[in-house]
């Protein structure tokens, strides 16, 4: 669609970029829905775009005006992710949820103690068979069943539960009681 003759930007600019809206608008809204995930956004950035296309001061300029239109929404959708981004990143100390999550976080004693049994733990499922590591890892690291955990190490579901039953022998006997 050629752009409407230079210098008409009052009268001219509004009913092309009308038409061009009319006949794109929803394919430009469902590109931005792509972009965005959120048919909310979607929305307000093609109306966004409408008001960017305009203000276009030189329309002669513009070749492709469909082309050109879905740059100037590519453009918006990456400066409002990375806006997004942005908000996400930082954090309102004075926020009451923020305040109620920091209130229930572990100490640093708390922490230095779990890594320290986690690191007791590591220390004791080395001292197992391979078999029996594999299948501890393969129930809590991975949540595979018995029946996923046997046809991945080749064995029957019986044996998987004597290996499971083993390491948790093991590390009672290694780490003492709770």
């Amino acid at each position: 669609m050629p752009p409407p003759a230079a210098g008409l930007m009052g009268a001219g600019t509004r009913p092309w970029v009308e038409r061009l809206f009319r006949e794109h608008g929803s394919v430009l809204e469902a590109f931005l829905y792509r972009r965005t995930g959120s048919h909310a956004d979607a929305i307000e950035l093609a109306q966004e775009t409408y008001v960017r296309m305009l203000q276009i001061k030189d329309m002669d300029a513009i070749r492709n005006a469909k082309a050109y239109m879905f740059s100037v929404a590519a453009n918006l959708a990456k400066e409002q992710a990375t806006r997004q981004a942005r908000a996400r990143s930082t954090l309102d100390i004075s926020d009451p949820v923020l305040e109620a999550e920091l209130s229930h976080d572990p100490s640093l004693a708390d922490q230095i103690d779990h890594a320290d049994l986690a690191a007791q733990v590591r220390e004791a499922l080395a001292e197992l068979p391979a078999k029996c590591r594999a299948a501890f890892y393969l129930q809590h690291g991975h949540g595979m069943s018995y029946e996923d955990i046997a046809q991945h190490l080749g064995v029957s579901t019986h044996m998987v539960k004597k290996y499971l039953s083993q390491t948790i022998l093991h590390c009672r006997r290694r780490l003492g009681p709770p």
